[in-house]
């Protein structure tokens, strides 16, 4: 093997296909359920559904609708009107049946329909003009021709075709461990059944979640902005039979009430003539009002082009006055034939329902937005912290939320449900999980750690190998901050936790003239001039910024270091300096340096099972995309891997950028000759080999984050095959074994403790049963302590295993990968491989520049593409820092 420098290699789209000669990889079966820890009786938020045999299957019915002149119905709330005044009307025709519509073409009924063709004719009366194209006229008092142009009649024809029969028994087999491909379709049929409960309430439905109308629901995260919190609920397979997993969800929606109050506290104003209107103008399009006038709902399509009292439009004259008509502002409309009196927004811009050839105008204040209207842009720092912070809950209050949801659900009531079979237990389900014994920790000196409750201190302890740190200075970006203080609370600390910490070579003060630039433009002066001070390149720069969170200093300081001089960096805004913050600050810097704050005493003997016998590979992989509405970002996709075989606590990482918002992994293997390969896979490869006694690796054991069930079978067959091509390019009869675990933490499954325990499980607390999958390899494991909020546990699914693990040592392997974060001292909740992943990711999303691209779309959409946008290649780290832990 020989080394290759580090190479930013063009995205290379996979081959969707697998060699017909190449065997599909499917998801291995459970071998066994493990037995170690302590047993521990636990409560989770699933609920035991029942399944009366039913001799019906469902069926399946697409559905058309059409007004009399041949368009189509548009419209989830105007399709379950329709659907509704069927089932009134034809009742005898459809047998009776219960319908379970999903708001869109499809439609569900338990046992067949008398014809599987059926069409129907129905009028309905409370069709609005807004839902159906608008009048594009002013609406006049009195005149009752205008009125029943906006409640006017429609006919609708409507067409029932059957399109598919779903076996009840798919769900039965499916829990037997037997194969269904259509156990997915009839539990759809299931979710859509609760949708459309939640949608009769009058919900807001997202996805699988729904949001009940009510003041009680919402929470204040400022800007206009209110964080909705509701119930997510979908129907899941387990050992334990088939269940209702339900659990609070928060949504973010628009603050209803007066636009003006809407707009100034957006754009944080205290008064409305301080609005900026372009703002409002893409702020407030294609969001639904009621105005005080007409009481009735529109969707804005703009703003006027002139205030109020300048605004124009012609009013036609009523039947029997003289002439057509006179041109008339929209303020004099309003005194004079509504005898409303405006005040502020005389001088506003009218906001405009109409169409661009015919604007239907209200004044800014008889205007207000409706509830439940999603906000899909992302938050602010502190809109986020707000929001974490208020909609935490407790166990035993999360517990209370929950019973409460379903008994208002009401779905014993529920005549669908019924005419299924099916119900629904309202107490959550008792389980058995495991209490796993933390690992013990070997520190400087030969002393032994043991943690209690997922922690540990350095109390009295030093590191296991720590640096020495003779050159090294301070940068203040105008921060606030006593700096001999910090200087010298960091000294005294490193003497104690066995660092050699010379004093800082200067401290660096920004010239106050360039405050007031752009972020690159300060540290580039920043920079130049602590080269025009330093003899030589320092081992690390302490950069103290004036934001604790999301600075715009941080990306180009990073880069500037780490890609373009290849000096380490620790970035810094302390609020308050004591030991404990100091001691933190120290575990990254001696991490980043190539040191090691603890390790494993089972891997500094070594003697963890399979893994210390034979070469290992550790590899933590994720893809990070852009924000919410940011749909030109490119994809970031970090991959690390562990080097310095036997220890599985050093990483190293490899990160790419790949198309926007794409999971797979692009670049894994990337030959761009017969002799070399520019993928992430073989720059790992050669860094292990080198820090590992040039052994290569004979086991490789892949965690992946990120993955839903549905791409499972993508990591199989497309991601895992790149990287054993990757190992086939360096020699062909190289093979190793390898192992494939997906790490979820976008799920909806909680654990408390039964007993009416106010506390979260505790650390190390492993469920392999009931919840878990009847059939494929899982677990749940809460391997953190839980100090804030309800604990939420990690998801691993074990996809594939040459290795032979146990149940037992796979599950303390991943337990005890929880505990070589060397970021903290504490457990970490998911393992330190894919925690790293992350990291990796976020921070180099930070060298790339996206100010240049221009922000299009609508006003809630963000930055948007036209077309095909060539992938911005991420900067390469500089040779003196690509193989450290420049994440932590």
């Amino acid at each position: 093997m020989s080394t290759k420098g580090l190479i930013v290699a063009r995205e290379k789209p996979f081959q969707q296909t697998k060699n017909a000669s190449t065997p599909m990889r499917v998801p291995m079966r459970r071998p066994g359920l493990g037995s170690r820890g302590q047993r521990i009786p636990l409560l989770t938020n699933h609920f035991q559904v029942g399944m009366n045999k039913s001799k019906d299957d469902f069926y399946h019915y697409s559905i058309a609708m059409q007004y009399d002149d041949g368009t189509p119905v548009d419209g989830k709330c105007v399709g379950r009107k329709v659907l509704d005044k069927v089932k009134e009307v034809y009742g005898k025709e459809l047998a009776y049946k219960e319908f379970a519509y999903d708001g869109e073409k499809t439609l569900f009924t338990v046992g067949q329909l008398p014809h599987k063709r059926l069409e129907f004719m129905i009028v309905l009366d409370d069709i609005s003009a807004s839902t159906s194209g608008g009048s594009g006229r002013q609406e006049r008092e009195g005149n009752r021709k205008r009125v029943k142009q906006f409640f006017r009649s429609k006919k609708i024809k409507v067409q029932f075709n059957l399109a598919a029969i779903i076996p009840v028994q798919a769900i039965a087999n499916v829990l037997r461990g037997q194969n269904s491909g259509q156990f997915q379709e009839a539990v759809r049929v299931l979710d859509i059944i609760l949708r459309q409960n939640a949608a009769k309430q009058g919900c807001l439905l997202v996805r699988q979640s729904f949001f009940h109308n009510s003041p009680r629901n919402f929470i204040e995260v400022g800007g206009g902005v209110l964080g909705c919190r509701g119930f997510h609920s979908s129907f899941r397979a387990t050992q334990g039979g088939l269940s209702l997993n339900m659990d609070v969800s928060t949504t973010m929606i628009l603050k209803p009430g007066p636009v003006v109050n809407f707009l100034m506290e957006n754009q944080h104003v205290r008064d409305p003539y301080q609005i900026d209107w372009y703002k409002a103008k893409r702020m407030l399009k294609n969001l639904k009002i009621v105005t005080y006038a007409s009481k009735k709902e529109y969707k804005i399509t703009g703003l006027s082009d002139k205030p109020c009292r300048q605004q124009m439009f012609f009013l036609k004259a009523k039947r029997g006055d003289y002439g057509d008509g006179v041109e008339i502002s929209v303020y004099e409309y309003y005194a004079q034939y509504k005898q409303i009196t405006l005040r502020d927004s005389e001088n506003f811009p009218c906001i405009n329902v109409g169409k661009p050839k015919k604007p239907t105008y209200f004044p800014l204040e008889l205007c207000e937005l409706v509830s439940l209207q999603r906000y899909t842009k992302s938050l602010s720092n502190v809109q986020r912290v707000s929001l974490v912070e208020k909609s935490r809950q407790k166990p035993l209050e999360r517990m209370s939320t929950l019973r409460d949801g379903l008994r208002s659900s009401k779905y014993e009531d529920d005549m669908m449900l019924r005419s299924a079979g099916i119900s629904i237990s309202t107490e959550l389900m008792p389980v058995e999980g495991r209490v796993l014994s933390a690992p013990k920790l070997r520190v400087g000196n030969g002393d032994i750690i043991f943690p209690r409750n997922g922690k540990w201190n350095f109390n009295n302890k030093t590191l296991v190998h720590p640096v020495k740190l003779e050159r090294w200075a301070v940068v203040n970006f105008s921060a606030r901050c006593d700096i001999p203080y910090l200087v010298d609370t960091m000294m005294r600390c490193a003497d104690m936790k066995g660092i050699s910490m010379d004093p800082p070579f200067d401290v660096f003060e920004e010239n106050v003239q360039y405050r007031r630039q752009s972020a690159p433009v300060r540290v580039e002066k920043m920079f130049e001039y602590v080269k025009s001070k330093l003899p030589r390149p320092p081992q690390l720069l302490l950069c103290i910024l004036p934001e604790r969170k999301n600075s715009e200093l941080y990306g180009p300081w990073k880069r500037k270091n780490l890609s373009d001089n290849g000096i380490a960096t620790q970035c810094i805004a302390p609020t308050k300096v004591n030991d404990q913050y100091i001691t933190n600050v120290l575990l990254k810097i001696n991490a980043k340096l190539g040191g090691m704050n603890s390790l494993l005493t089972v891997e500094h003997v070594p003697s963890l099972p399979l893994v210390s016998k034979s070469p290992t590979m550790i590899l933590g992989m994720d893809v990070s995309h852009g924000s919410p509405g940011q749909s030109c970002m490119p994809s970031i996709a970090a991959v690390v891997s562990s080097r310095h075989w036997p220890l599985i606590s050093r990483y190293r990482a490899a990160v790419r950028t790949q198309s926007p918002k794409t999971e797979m992994i692009a670049n894994l293997f990337n030959p761009v000759s017969d002799k070399e390969d520019k993928g992430i896979v073989n720059e790992l490869l050669l860094d292990f080999y080198n820090t590992s006694n040039h052994r290569k690796p004979e086991q490789i054991i892949i965690f992946r984050d990120g993955m839903s069930e549905s791409e499972f079978n993508l990591v199989l067959n497309l991601e895992l095959d790149q990287i054993i091509k990757a190992c086939k390019f360096i020699e062909e009869s190289w093979s190793p074994k390898f192992m494939v675990i997906i790490a979820q933490k976008r799920h909806h499954t909680k654990f408390f403790q039964a007993g009416g325990s106010a506390d979260n499980v505790p650390p190390g607390t492993i469920v392999d049963n009931k919840v878990c999958d009847p059939k494929n390899n899982d677990f749940y494991m809460c391997s953190h302590a839980g100090t804030l909020g309800t604990s939420r546990p990690t998801h691993y699914h074990v996809l594939y295993d040459e290795l032979g693990f146990s149940a037992d040592d796979l599950q303390e392997l991943v337990h005890s990968l929880s505990y070589v974060y060397q970021r903290s001292s504490t457990a970490v909740s998911l393992v330190a491989p894919v925690c790293y992943a992350h990291l990796a990711a976020a921070q180099m999303s930070q060298f790339i520049k996206f100010d240049e691209m221009s922000e299009t779309g609508s006003s809630r959409g963000g930055v948007t593409c036209a077309g095909s946008v060539p992938v911005q290649e991420i900067p390469r780290l500089h040779k003196n820092v690509v193989n450290s832990m420049f994440f932590c």
